[in-house]
C-alpha cells in the first residue's frame, strides 16, 4: 500500500507511548521494538477485514485466520494480550473524517476487496432473517441454539470439566477447584429452591444434565429441557449411568412445549441470554403458569450493568457465539419478574464468580489445546479462546455481571407465609460437594 503504510494508519488511532509494537507486511513498524506487547500483521486480507467492519467483528475475522498474531498471545488463552490491549484505550485518538478517507482511499487503491469470512461464521442478522428465522420464534431459537451447543460433546468436556456445568461456579476462595466451585452452585440453586424429596422441578435450557443428575441424588423428580441434540445424549447417558431414570428426565423440547404443570419447584441457569429482551413478559408468565401456587422460580442470567446500554450483542457474538442475544439490567429483569406476579425474594450478583469460573475454563483450553484443535480445528479453537478470555476481562472490570433471582409465585387464596424469615441456603454454603463425574 505505496499511498499509506499500515504504521502510518495505526497512528491516526493511537499513541505511541512505547506499549505496543505493530509490525506489517509492508515493512512499516509502529513502535518501539522493545515495547511489553508485540502485534503482526500478516497480509493485507486483515487491512480489509478491519476496513469492511471497523469493529469488533473485523479484528476477530483477521485473528481467527492467523492474519494477525502476537509471539505474546496464547491461542487458548489470549487473556494478557486482552488486557494489555485495553490498557491502550487511554492512547487511542480519534482520527478526522479526512483521515478515514485518506485510509480507505489507499486500502481500496489496491482494488476493492471484501475477503470471504472464515468458514466457521455464522450468517448475519439480515441472512437470518430472509432464511425466515425469525428472532426468538421457535424456529428461529433451535437453529441458534444448535449453532451454539451441537458441537462436540468431547470438545466441551475439555474446558468444562467433569461436571459439564456451561454457567458460573461459586468460589469460597479463589484457590478452589472448578469442580467444587460448580457443584456448589448446583447445590446453592438447589438449596435456595428448597425442595425435598418427591418434589417436581422444571429445568429450562438444562444442558448437559448437571442439574438433573444433582437434583435427582437428592431425591427430587426432575425434568429437563434443551432444544440442543448432543446435549440430550449426553444428559441421558449420564442419567442412565447414575441409575437415576427413576427421578430424572431429560427432553430435546422448547419450554413452551412442556406439558406438564403444577411443578414445586422451575430453574432456568444461563438460558435466558437466548430470550429476548420483548419476551421476558411471556417467558415469565409461562413459567407462573407451570409453578404450583407457592412454588419457587430460581432465575440465572447474564446481565447489563445498567439499563442505558443497548440490548443486543455486537456484531462478533452475534455471529460467532450467541446469535440474537440479549442481556438485560438486574432493575429491568426484576420489574418484569415482579409484574408477572412473583414476589422476588432475593437477588444475588455472581460477577466475580464468573470471572474465576472462565479462567479455569481457559486453563483447560490450553491444557486440551492440541485435542481441541483435532476435534474442532485450530479457528474454532481459537474462536472459543477468543470469547471466554474476552468474557473474562469483561466480567473484571465490571462490564457485565451475573445475577441470581430467587422468586416465589404467591398463594393468593391462602396469603400464607411461604419462606423463612431468613435466608435458609446459607447454613449450607461452606458444604463441600461430592462430585459425580460425568
Amino acid at each position: 500500500m505505496a499511498a499509506m503504510t499500515v504504521a502510518e494508519m495505526v497512528s491516526m488511532f493511537l499513541e505511541d507511548n512505547g506499549k505496543i509494537n505493530i509490525t506489517a507486511f509492508d515493512g512499516s513498524s509502529f513502535g518501539p521494538q522493545d515495547a511489553p506487547l508485540h502485534i503482526t500483521v500478516n497480509n493485507s486480507r486483515a487491512v480489509y477485514y478491519i476496513v469492511d467492519h471497523p469493529n469488533d467483528l473485523g479484528l476477530a475475522r483477521a485473528y481467527l485466520q492467523g492474519d494477525i498474531s502476537s509471539p505474546e498471545l496464547i491461542p487458548g488463552n489470549p487473556y494478557e494480550v486482552f488486557k494489555e490491549l485495553m490498557a491502550l484505550k487511554s492512547d487511542m485518538k480519534k482520527p478526522s473524517p479526512a483521515d478515514l478517507a485518506r485510509i480507505v482511499a489507499a486500502v481500496y487503491s489496491h482494488g476493492i476487496r471484501h475477503p470471504e469470512a472464515p468458514s466457521i461464521e455464522g450468517p448475519s442478522r439480515w441472512k437470518r432473517r430472509t432464511e425466515g428465522l425469525l428472532p426468538h420464534s421457535k424456529a428461529g431459537d433451535s437453529a441458534t441454539v444448535s449453532y451454539h451447543y451441537d458441537q462436540s460433546n468431547e470438545f466441551y468436556r475439555l474446558f468444562l470439566g467433569s461436571s459439564m456445568t456451561y454457567t458460573c461456579g461459586v468460589f469460597n476462595t479463589p484457590e478452589d477447584s472448578l469442580e467444587d466451585a460448580e457443584w456448589r452452585k448446583l447445590d446453592l440453586v438447589l438449596d435456595k429452591l428448597n425442595l425435598k424429596p418427591g418434589d417436581r422441578l422444571l429445568d429450562i435450557g438444562c444442558g448437559w444434565g448437571s442439574l438433573e443428575v444433582r437434583a435427582a441424588q437428592r431425591g427430587i423428580k426432575v425434568l429437563g429441557v434443551t432444544l440442543a441434540g448432543e446435549q440430550v445424549k449426553w444428559a441421558q447417558e449420564w442419567i442412565k449411568r447414575e441409575g437415576l431414570e427413576d427421578l430424572a428426565e431429560v427432553r430435546q423440547m422448547d419450554y413452551r412445549d412442556v406439558p406438564e404443570g403444577d411443578f414445586d419447584g422451575i430453574c432456568s441457569i444461563g438460558m435466558m441470554e437466548h430470550v429476548g429482551f420483548k419476551h421476558y413478559p411471556s417467558y415469565f408468565k409461562e413459567i407462573f403458569d407451570k409453578l404450583k401456587p407457592n412454588g419457587r422460580l430460581l432465575n440465572h442470567q447474564i446481565t447489563r450493568v445498567n439499563s442505558m446500554t443497548g440490548k443486543s450483542a455486537g456484531e462478533f457474538i452475534d455471529r460467532y457465539i450467541f446469535p440474537d442475544g440479549q442481556l438485560a439490567s438486574p432493575g429491568e429483569i426484576e420489574t418484569v419478574i415482579q409484574d408477572t406476579g412473583f414476589e422476588v425474594v432475593n437477588q444475588e450478583n455472581l460477577r466475580q464468580h464468573y470471572a474465576l469460573t472462565l479462567r479455569h475454563w481457559n486453563q483447560n483450553l490450553v491444557a486440551g489445546w492440541d485435542r481441541a484443535v483435532e476435534l474442532m480445528g485450530e479457528p474454532k479453537a481459537r474462536l472459543w479462546g477468543l470469547y471466554m478470555a474476552g468474557c473474562v476481562l469483561n466480567f473484571e472490570l465490571n462490564n457485565i455481571q451475573i445475577h441470581q433471582f430467587l422468586c416465589v409465585r404467591p398463594d393468593d387464596k391462602t396469603m400464607t407465609d411461604t419462606y423463612p424469615l431468613r435466608p435458609w441456603w446459607v447454613e449450607n454454603s461452606d458444604v463441600l460437594p461430592t462430585p459425580s463425574k460425568a
